[in-house]
């Protein structure tokens, strides 16, 4: 029990009749998805994406991995780092940058996501896009301000560090980009997919792209993010930067 997150593990002193828990990702990278039914009771009732997707309650979405190669300079760096520093270069790798731009110009015209975990990294692509960045450290209001005018269309290109991965709600979100993530957390690229799925008005699928370094750790810890949406049915389309639009 006590591996639950601490704010799920209050809701068991709560008094309360009845409790009921809601969650498009009951996914742990430890395996222990089932301590959660010690707070609630056991699971009623769970509903493929598939199927939900079929029944029109969520847009369709094409899942794309587009695969990098480190340049020779950074293979060298890459191959003589320590274990932890690994995945860092690989995830950062400027050739990231560029596959980026062009992902960005091909969907110029839809409500974009770009989506990282390494700040340096964010703010270079903020910087070469000439958009918007939200992270830890940006005011709650500065924020909301900016949420607010991707909703609106005012903005139609955020770039977003992974407080954008819980509760928030970007229904006109048709594109998304994803650069970097917490490691192989299959939680974090299923919610990251999910603030594409609101239904569009023209019946249009969703996109979702990762950018991934191959032969790299990078390359090993997307093959575990993805195998819960394979789980669920997603197909990944697997692409070489070099043969993306121009």
């Amino acid at each position: 029990m006590w591996a639950v997150a601490p704010i799920f593990r209050m809701t068991a002193n709560l008094q309360a009749r009845r409790r009921i828990g809601l969650t498009a990702t009951l996914v742990r990278e430890d395996g222990r998805e089932g301590d959660v039914f010690s707070l609630i009771g056991p699971k009623r009732y769970d509903a493929p994406w598939k199927d939900i997707e079929a029944q029109g309650w969520i847009a369709p979405a094409d899942c794309v991995e587009v695969r990098v190669t480190l340049p020779t300079n950074e293979r060298l760096v890459y191959a003589t780092a320590e274990p932890e520093e690994r995945y860092r270069l690989a995830s950062c790798t400027h050739h990231k940058v560029d596959v980026v731009r062009d992902l960005v110009a091909q969907h110029s015209d839809q409500p974009t996501l770009v989506i990282g975990q390494y700040l340096e990294q964010l703010d270079e692509l903020a910087a070469m896009l000439d958009a918007p960045v939200i992270k830890g450290e940006t005011p709650v209001k500065e924020r909301q301000r900016l949420f607010e005018a991707f909703r609106t269309g005012e903005i139609k290109l955020l770039v977003v560090s992974k407080v954008a991965n819980f509760s928030i709600d970007l229904p006109s979100a048709e594109v998304a980009i994803q650069v970097s993530g917490s490691f192989g957390s299959r939680q974090e690229e299923a919610q990251r997919l999910g603030r594409l799925l609101r239904p569009k008005s023209d019946g249009k699928s969703a996109h979702f792209y990762t950018v991934v370094s191959r032969d790299t750790v990078d390359a090993e810890f997307a093959q575990n993010r993805q195998r819960f949406l394979a789980e669920q049915g997603y197909a990944y389309r697997i692409v070489d930067a070099e043969d993306l639009p121009a």
